[in-house]
């Protein structure tokens, strides 16, 4: 895709300085930047009343649509440091046959974008951003489906990419990965073992660390998912965003966009409620929402079908529990028996086909309708954060023999 030139003009963005999440205080915004002194991660901070009185919403809406459509609100300075495979506005589907009430259950598909998930709105801004400040190596652990965006993005960039999986990732992600450039192992352990690795390699191998939250901009990509939402709804928001949370980047920059887009004028109003949606097989989140703990400890013998949001222990935890609280939202877990009935209750009534992750959400949902957390007159995003064909499906293996008669009553039962 060739960008809109209209659209990206170089010009000075709005951002002033990086912040540490936890502590507040302050860091350069154009220098290589990881972790705070407190070990915890930066959010990049704005001027955001210069952007208010520079762009308007009826400029916005005479714009293409897509991720690079929000230029104002993202980081990258000059405009030859970006990174693009395409990044298009992803559409919200709606549910009518699952709904129970007048609130309507919506789902965004994220399986739409490059690489086939959402993490190429992360790894597109971290990729421009590594790019504008002279990073040319790259090492990340994942789960699968950020290794692959990492990868499809460095390579574009002509950045070197090392990543490190756990050795049940599925086969479709580490052959993509591979495919796209990078080298990349499977490791007998979780994701934080694959983390552990990429950070003791730094030293030696002289590489950049893209573990989730160990650099600033994955959520200024991932932002970008709160900001189309409210775009498309026409800056109105629904009551209740279900999100399938590990790392919890996507949950972490959509509230992010939100009170960006309060604090100009652009939304009015009560704000979404963000529920957390994890596995009862590694659930540290709602294990912490639940005992009201700020931080959440290691979850041991992490274990689920929905392998994106198998994340035993998040750098970003604090982040992710004070956005469900000031949303007056909640953490939940789900039974991986849930997550597979949900996935297949979806598309045989929906014909729409989730993965694993976008399927808790579902299950979470109808969870929750049942013990009244959330009403059924309430309108719900739930988040589908890949496209269900990159993961196994059921075997479908009925056959008929064209050389013999065919009883095609039978066909009907």
């Amino acid at each position: 895709m060739t960008i809109s030139a209209n659209l990206l003009n170089d010009r000075k963005t709005y951002v002033t300085h990086l912040e540490c999440g936890l502590e507040g205080d302050r860091y350069e915004a154009d220098a290589v930047q990881t972790l705070s002194r407190a070990k915890r991660p930066l959010l990049v901070r704005y001027d955001l009343q210069a952007l208010a009185d520079e762009l308007s919403r009826e400029e916005l809406a005479a714009r293409p649509s897509g991720l690079w459509r929000y230029r104002e609100f993202l980081p990258v300075r000059e405009t030859c440091n970006i990174v693009s495979l395409g990044e298009c506005e992803t559409p919200l589907i709606r549910l009518s046959k699952l709904e129970t009430g007048s609130g309507q259950l919506l789902t965004k598909d994220e399986g739409r974008l490059p690489t086939g998930s959402f993490k190429a709105r992360g790894l597109c801004l971290a990729v421009s951003m590594a790019k504008e400040l002279g990073i040319s190596k790259v090492a990340m652990p994942t789960n699968g489906n950020a290794g692959a965006a990492l990868a499809a993005y460095a390579s574009r960039a002509g950045m070197q990419t090392f990543v490190f999986c756990p050795e049940d990732t599925p086969e479709v992600n580490v052959r993509e990965i591979a495919a796209q450039g990078a080298k990349v192992w499977r490791v007998n352990g979780l994701i934080n073992d694959c983390g552990r690795i990429v950070g003791e390699g730094k030293s030696t191998c002289d590489w950049f660390d893209f573990s989730t939250l160990k650099e600033p901009y994955r959520i200024e990509g991932k932002k970008t998912m709160g900001l189309e939402l409210a775009d498309q709804m026409g800056w109105q928001v629904p009551d209740v965003i279900f999100y399938p949370t590990g790392g919890g980047t996507g949950l972490i920059g959509m509230w992010k966009a939100f009170n960006e887009l309060k604090q100009i004028g652009w939304l009015t109003g009560k704000l979404p409620r963000m529920v957390a949606v994890q596995s009862t097989g590694c659930a540290p989140m709602v294990k912490a929402y639940e005992a009201g703990e700020r931080h959440a400890p290691l979850w041991e013998k992490a274990h689920t079908i929905a392998s994106g949001i198998r994340v035993p222990v998040a750098v970003g935890d604090f982040l992710i529990l004070d956005a469900v609280r000031q949303s007056n939202g909640f953490a939940t877990a789900v039974e991986d028996s849930a997550i597979s009935a949900a996935l297949t209750e979806v598309a045989d009534r929906e014909g729409f086909l989730m993965c694993p992750e976008g399927a808790a959400t579902y299950a979470a949902w109808k969870q929750e309708l049942a013990t009244g957390r959330v009403s059924p007159d309430e309108t719900c995003v739930l988040f589908n954060c890949a496209s269900g064909l990159k993961y196994p499906l059921s075997a479908a293996q009925a056959t008929l023999d064209c050389t013999q008669p065919i009883d095609y009553s039978s066909l009907l039962n």
